[in-house]
């Protein structure tokens, strides 16, 4: 699904005409069409037998334009951390096109990826996992540098890394400390000084804070703010907590089985959900005033995800969908279409639920139920 994304600066002018519509062209930083991502299931003794296809990501398209950060929801399963791995091409991808500044990423040799892995890098979920514990500090912050050749050798090598610690609030007594010596929060602003050592156009977060205490992720998420703002950083953020992804997020792009099921400016999808998928997710949101919160309709899914090796036919959604109607849902795909600006969704009933022409089903209302997405994060596996 593709849609213009939101200005992040509310002081930019509108863009009007075909001038102004090439510079927002020539302002995407990322730019996917049809990505997909299948893995093999292999049986047979030597496993030489390919039976079908776990179609984890399934035909993405998204902009992310320079100094923008788009944050992409779903449940555990649906693909988000397999298209985060894609773009940067930590995993390859089966078919599609991801473009960094006009640069296609995925016709690059060995060679040249690796020259261009530079202006792309990937804070990940576990920062435990993701830092080599035989490492100090220093060591871990200086293997970018000397893997990619940064100018200055050991003692500017050295000056970086004390610089790396101050911008993620960190003393410079840390350099000589190991992993296993940090708090969880800690590791995680260890892990976002690894990513922006060589300065990067793109980071790529997947959950930085699903890991972290809810009062850490707070300080996690004000952290990469503070760097976006500091070194002009662009971020694809993966999470499952809609509310993280609120606060942090420019444009938010609701993943489901593969796909992307809808997309908007963040403040307009809040506002507006037109997705039923959407719809539930936003509905387990907790809302601030007890009456409101004791009162209020949770929309809850029914059923389980279905596998990615055999989706439904039709809409993804309609095995689970409280708003599904007659046999259009089964049969057809729905076509994805911009509904306000910047706002594009795949659902055949999308503009009868926004108008209140159909409504969910009585089976999922529930005024007092949990929904799967308690605590307004989407499901987990």
């Amino acid at each position: 699904m593709s849609a213009p994304a939101a200005d992040a600066g509310a002081a930019r002018p509108a863009a009007e005409g075909p001038a102004a519509e090439g510079a927002q062209q020539d302002d995407v930083l990322l730019r996917v069409r049809g990505l997909q991502v299948h893995f093999p299931i292999k049986k047979g003794l030597l496993l030489d037998r390919t039976v079908g296809h776990v179609r984890a990501v399934d035909g993405v398209d998204l902009d992310l334009r320079r100094g923008q950060t788009y944050g992409l929801v779903g449940e555990s399963g649906c693909g988000k951390s397999t298209l985060g791995r894609a773009v940067l091409r930590l995993g390859e991808p089966t078919a599609g096109s991801v473009e960094l500044d006009g640069q296609d990423v995925l016709a690059l040799r060995r060679d040249e990826l690796r020259s261009l892995r530079r202006r792309m890098q990937m804070v990940f979920q576990d920062p435990m996992s993701s830092l080599d514990p035989r490492q100090s500090v220093e060591s871990t912050l200086t293997e970018p540098l000397r893997a990619h050749g940064a100018p200055g050798g050991p003692r500017a090598w050295r000056e970086r890394v004390l610089e790396l610690l101050e911008v993620v609030g960190l003393p410079a007594s840390a350099a000589a400390r190991y992993p296993h010596e940090f708090s969880g929060g800690q590791r995680q602003r260890i892990g976002i000084a690894r990513a922006v050592a060589l300065s990067p156009d793109l980071v790529v977060a997947d959950e930085p804070v699903s890991a972290l205490d809810v009062s850490v992720q707070a300080q996690v998420v004000n952290l990469l703010e503070e760097l976006q703002e500091r070194l002009g950083l662009t971020y694809l953020v993966i999470a499952h907590d809609l509310a993280v992804v609120r606060h942090i997020s420019d444009v938010v792009g609701v993943m489901y089985l593969g796909v992307v099921v809808e997309q908007a400016p963040s403040d307009e999808l809040y506002a507006n959900p037109l997705h039923p998928y959407t719809l539930s997710l936003m509905s387990a949101i907790p809302v601030p005033d007890p009456a409101v919160e004791d009162s209020r309709e949770r929309i809850l899914l029914t059923g389980d995800l279905p596998s990615p090796a055999s989706p439904p036919s039709g809409c993804r959604f309609h095995t689970r969908c409280p708003f599904r109607q007659a046999t259009r849902c089964h049969d057809e795909v729905p076509r994805p279409r911009e509904l306000a600006p910047g706002h594009v969704v795949a659902c055949h009933w999308a503009e009868e639920v926004r108008d209140g022409r159909v409504r969910a089903s009585a089976a999922s209302h529930d005024p007092t139920a949990t929904s799967a997405a308690e605590g307004g994060t989407a499901p987990r596996d």
